[in-house]
């Protein structure tokens, strides 16, 4: 676990506040040293399309969901020629499956239409698509095409805030934040670990604080650094 030297600045300054980013950074790169996204996907669709079911639900029920997906329409060609209803069944176990149904037929068309099919790698053609949001821009960017980017989920925006990072609540905002403590070439790493951490042990409603190996560097319970 980091801990700051005697000669740490003030709680609460912004040099207080680049040493925890830094705290944070090194004890998560201890703790979750091959972070990456729990998304299964062979391709940029895939990962598109997973990125868009996984709204307001689980990595774990898209990826119980997107086989069957995929073998019935393996690009953005054969989903443009789907219609909602018949991709409906193959998601139903995903929460609001019936809107993403929607989207994701429309996506594919506009895949087909504007890009002969492929995933741009261009942040504005990304989130032009419909279902897709700045958050899905930033997955698919930085998971397809290695672009350094931060995506904001709720793990994401809770560890933000209760580490002191950002008091913001809109995601975007945050993303600023976030961008503006920590090195550029560790921003994709950093929102897979706190989502990761987010999930295992920062939890909403129970967070494991007791086990949290950024316990001592959190102002809810840290003893060597404050907000």
């Amino acid at each position: 676990m980091s801990a700051p030297p005697a000669d740490s600045p003030a709680p609460g300054t912004p040099a207080a506040l680049r040493r925890r980013a830094a705290g944070v950074l090194a004890d998560l790169e201890a703790e979750y040293p091959d972070a990456r996204t729990e998304l299964v996907f062979r391709n940029p669709f895939e990962l598109l399309v997973a990125t868009v079911l996984s709204a307001q639900a689980t990595d774990v029920s898209v990826n119980a969901a997107t086989p069957a997906l995929f073998a019935a329409y393996p690009d953005a060609q054969t989903l443009s020629r789907a219609t909602p209803e018949e991709v409906e069944p193959l998601i139903r176990t995903i929460g609001l499956y019936r809107g993403k149904a929607r989207n994701l037929v429309a996506l594919a068309g506009l895949l087909q239409e504007r890009h002969g099919g492929e995933v741009p790698d261009d942040f504005a053609a990304v989130v032009a698509l419909p279902g897709a949001g700045r958050k899905t821009a930033n997955v698919v960017l930085s998971n397809a095409y290695g672009y350094p980017a931060i995506a904001v989920d709720t793990h994401v925006g809770r560890l933000a805030r209760r580490l002191g990072l950002s008091v913001q609540s809109n995601p975007d905002k945050i993303e600023q934040d976030l961008r503006a403590l920590f090195p550029k070439p560790r921003w994709v790493f950093l929102h897979h670990a706190l989502i990761l951490h987010g999930r295992r042990v920062c939890n909403a409603r129970k967070p494991l604080c007791s086990a949290c190996v950024l316990r001592e560097l959190c102002p809810r319970t840290g003893v060597l650094i404050s907000a």
